[in-house]
Parts: C-alpha cells; sequence; structure tokens
C-alpha cells in the first residue's frame, strides 16, 4: 500500500465526480483505506451549480475532507461550443461548494484545477508562479478561468478563515475508462478511437486536428489518483501545485505512436483550418516532488498501451 495510506488523516470523504473518469480511480484508491468513508454525489440527486443542493450534500455526507473534481469539460471543439456553460457551471459549482463546506467546518477542501488555466504563452516547463501572467488560450479559456478562480478562493478563506483549501493543476489525462465520444473526447482518446475504427474498417487515411507542431504533456490516470491522494493526506499550503509527469510530446509524435500501437498503418490527414490549442504544454513538476513526494511512474508508451487494449476489449 502507498506511504499516504499509511496515517490518512480523514475519516469522512466526500468525492465530487467520484463517477467519473479520474473519480473512480480515486474512490477505489480512497476505499481501500481502512476506517475511511467516501460518499460520492451523484447529479441526479444533487445539482451542484445550486447552493442548495450544494448544502445538502454536504449535510448528508458530513465530510472532513472534500475533494472537488466534478467538472463540465471536453475537447477543443466541445469547448467551443459551450464557452458561456462552461464557465458558469465549473465557475458555480466550485465557488458554492468552498463557500458551503467552510460553513459547514469541513477540515480540508482539495480543489482540481486545470492546465488550461495557464496563459497561452507560459514559458516551458510552466511552473507555478507564472499562473497569473497573462490570459489562457482563447479556445478553452472560460473553462480554465473557471477553475483557476477556485486557486483565488481558497487563498483568500485561508487568509481570512483559516480555511484549510488547497488547488492542484494535472496536465492532460488519459487511460482506461476514458470518454471516447468523438464529440466531447480530448486528444488521446479520439486519435485511438479513430485509429482503431480505421485498421478494423480498412481505411487509407484518418483525420487529425491541427498541423501537429504544438506539444502536450500527458499524465496517466493511475498516476494522477496517487498525486491527488497523496496532496489530500499531507499537504496544507496556500501555494498551487502541478501535477504532471514533466515530459512534453509533440502532437505528430504522438499520433505516429498511437498508430503504431494501433496497428494502423494508414495516412494521417492534417486539418489546419482546425485549432491547435495552446501552442506548448509542459510542467515543472518539482514542487509536487518536495512538498508530497509525488512522481509519476508511468511512460506515455506504456499507459497508451494500457489505454489502447482496455479499448480494443471494450468491442
Amino acid at each position: 500500500m502507498d506511504t499516504w495510506t499509511n496515517n490518512f488523516p480523514y475519516r469522512r470523504v466526500a468525492v465530487t465526480g467520484g463517477a467519473g473518469f479520474l473519480g473512480r480511480y480515486v474512490v477505489g484508491r480512497l476505499k481501500d483505506v481502512p476506517g475511511v468513508e467516501v460518499f460520492v454525489p451523484r447529479s441526479r440527486d444533487y445539482n451542484l451549480v445550486e447552493g442548495a443542493d450544494v448544502g445538502r450534500m454536504l449535510d448528508d455526507s458530513r465530510p472532513d475532507l472534500v475533494i472537488h473534481m466534478a467538472a463540465v469539460v471536453g475537447g477543443i471543439g466541445h469547448n467551443q461550443k459551450n464557452p458561456g456553460r462552461f464557465l458558469y457551471e465549473n465557475l458555480m459549482m466550485g465557488t458554492q461548494l468552498i463557500e458551503q463546506s467552510r460553513v459547514r467546518g469541513v477540515k480540508k477542501f482539495l480543489a482540481l484545477g486545470t492546465v488550461c488555466a495557464y496563459p497561452k504563452f507560459t514559458p516551458v516547463p510552466f511552473r507555478e508562479d507564472d499562473l497569473w501572467n497573462g490570459y489562457p488560450e482563447e479556445t478553452n479559456a472560460p473553462y480554465g478561468l473557471a477553475k483557476k478562480m477556485m486557486l483565488a478562493q481558497v487563498q483568500a478563506y485561508r487568509e481570512q478563515y483559516d480555511f484549510n483549501g488547497i488547488f492542484l493543476l494535472p496536465s492532460n489525462l488519459y487511460g482506461p475508462g476514458d470518454n471516447f465520444d468523438l464529440e466531447t473526447s480530448h486528444v488521446i482518446p479520439a486519435l485511438i478511437r479513430k485509429c482503431v475504427a480505421a485498421r478494423r474498417e480498412g481505411a487509407p487515411s484518418i483525420e487529425a486536428w491541427g498541423t501537429g507542431d504544438v506539444s502536450r504533456e500527458f499524465l496517466y490516470v493511475e498516476d494522477c489518483a496517487d498525486g491527488i491522494l497523496r496532496a489530500a493526506a499531507s499537504y496544507d499550503e496556500p501555494l498551487p501545485v502541478n501535477l504532471g509527469n514533466g515530459r512534453e510530446v509533440f502532437i505528430n509524435a504522438l499520433v505516429e505512436t498511437i498508430a503504431r500501437l494501433t496497428g494502423f498503418e494508414g495516412e494521417i490527414r492534417w486539418q489546419p483550418a482546425r485549432p491547435n490549442g495552446q501552442p506548448k504544454r509542459q510542467l515543472d513538476t518539482t514542487r509536487a516532488r518536495e512538498k508530497f513526494g509525488f512522481v509519476a511512474r508511468t511512460s506515455l508508451e506504456e499507459g497508451l498501451r494500457k489505454t489502447i487494449d482496455w479499448y480494443e476489449k471494450q468491442g
């Protein structure tokens, strides 16, 4: 068992988004810790955009710790179609949950942010101190700004109310159980689905958004869950913390790797009229390593193999 499980200081934990892609891994790990009770609010029972439902959820669960991962989220195209919804619903969920947790005396609040909160032209590798030095990339700015406001709120609440809130910034996630819907998915599951479908159907080519000459950093979902729970157990400071593996990959190289691993041998047709998104993304992960001993363990190729294997088995 991981070291954070030995002396986990919280007995009752509410995990918003706990039935989602990342949430299932976090909840599964928490349930292995003796004496810990986990509450996962479902959208059919609680609308976390509404303050009254947030208060009722907290009264029902009575948590010592809240891990807030619920989000309205999607890839570049979905962000472009829903900027108002993404801003409003993510902003209101975070604001209401932090305030109602403070009012009810929750001992700790962990807010999960997003790499989309960083300015468009942040120097690589992204350091947490650069978070406010510019405006986010336009296609996902509303989502990124809504999430970043949780950082401002937990820092203000720490100063005024001595409220223990922390803020984490994970890089792009992927892994088994990801969203493979081409309308709403992120780049890795979308490319896996396209390559597998093309191989099965004998199609001569697939289409990929943009030009391929932008970079991203990808974090395997199990590694991210480990980082979140390490921080939940022992990190109690106001500074935001990146969660990543510190390795950058260009999208054209990513596509080639996924094609190779899925057995697709056709042509990659780039669509330069489609948006690339942020030019470069790579995180400085020094603070996570120094503050709570987090180091990502899964290489991109290993993680892609596991994800592709899972997807292929779904039929």
